[in-house]
C-alpha cells in the first residue's frame, strides 16, 4: 500500500472518533495531557458537524524584530500535496505566548478569510490558529472549519511576519497535572483530529503510537457504549466500568 493510501486510510478512520476518543488512547499510551490543546474556540464548524482529522502543516509567526527573515513567499500557496489530508496549523513564537488568557501579547490576527477561501480552494481539511482570526463570516460561508483563541480586525503584517514553514511550533499553556507552565509541539506531520464542540488534540510523532491509538479507539469506545446501556439498566456506574473495560 502506497504511503498516500496508507494517509487518506488513517484519515477515514480518525474523523470516526471524537477528540475525546483520541485523548483517552493517548492518555492510555503514557501521554498524560491527552494530546489537548486548550483554550481554542470553534469559529467554523464542519459542514456537517463530524470530527475534522488531518497532518498538521505548520506556520510559524515571529515579531518583526526577529533575526530571522521572512519567508519569501505566501504560505498559503505552498500546502503540501496531496493538500486534502492537510490541516494548517499555525503559530507564534514563545515570546508573544502566555499561560493566561489571552494566551497571546498579539492583537492583530494571523489569518484571515482570503486564506480559508485558497485553504478550502486545495481541499485543506481546516485551521487551527494559536492566536487572533479575522472575517469569521468568510470562513463560515465557504463551510471551512476553523478553530483559534480569538478575533482581531487588523492584519499581522504590521506587527509579524512569517518565518517558518514546515518546523515546528511550540504552544505555551500550564500542564494539566501539575499547573506548571510548559510547552506542548506540534512537529510538521503530527495527526490533528478536532471537532467543533471537543476542541483539538494531536498524535505526536512517536514510534508506534499511532498504531497504538487507531488499534484502542474501536474497542475502548465499544467498551464504553456498553458501560453506557449498563448504567442505564441501573447498573452502577463503577461496576459497569469494571467489568466492561477490564480486556482493555
Amino acid at each position: 500500500m502506497s504511503k498516500v493510501s496508507t494517509t487518506k486510510k488513517v484519515l477515514q478512520t480518525l474523523t470516526q472518533f471524537t477528540p475525546c476518543d483520541v485523548s483517552d488512547a493517548l492518555v492510555k499510551f503514557g501521554d498524560k495531557s491527552g494530546g489537548y490543546f486548550p483554550n481554542l474556540t470553534n469559529y467554523s464548524s464542519p459542514s456537517d458537524g463530524s470530527s475534522v482529522s488531518g497532518k498538521a502543516f505548520t506556520v510559524l509567526y515571529a515579531p518583526l524584530s526577529d533575526p530571522r527573515p521572512a519567508v519569501a513567499f505566501n504560505y498559503i500557496d505552498c500546502i503540501p500535496s496531496p493538500a486534502d489530508e492537510r490541516i494548517l496549523v499555525i503559530g507564534l513564537t514563545p515570546n508573544l505566548q502566555t499561560a493566561n488568557a489571552p494566551y497571546h501579547t498579539l492583537t492583530n490576527a494571523l489569518y484571515g478569510g482570503l486564506m480559508s477561501t485558497r485553504a478550502n480552494y486545495v481541499k485543506c481539511r481546516g485551521s487551527v490558529v494559536f492566536g487572533r482570526i479575522r472575517d469569521v463570516s468568510e470562513h463560515r460561508s465557504l463551510g471551512y472549519p476553523v478553530w483559534s483563541y480569538g478575533v482581531g480586525s487588523t492584519a499581522p503584517k504590521v506587527s509579524v511576519k512569517v518565518v517558518a514553514v514546515g518546523e515546528p511550533i511550540d504552544v505555551v499553556m500550564y500542564d494539566g497535572v501539575d499547573g506548571k507552565q510548559t510547552q506542548m509541539r506540534i512537529n510538521d506531520g503530527d495527526y490533528i483530529v478536532a471537532d467543533a464542540v471537543n476542541g483539538v488534540v494531536r498524535i505526536a510523532e512517536k514510534a508506534g503510537l499511532l498504531e497504538k491509538v487507531l488499534e484502542y479507539m474501536p474497542r475502548a469506545v465499544a467498551a464504553d457504549e456498553l458501560v453506557a446501556e449498563d448504567i442505564k439498566q441501573g447498573v452502577e456506574a463503577g461496576k459497569a466500568q469494571k467489568a466492561r473495560r477490564a480486556n482493555l
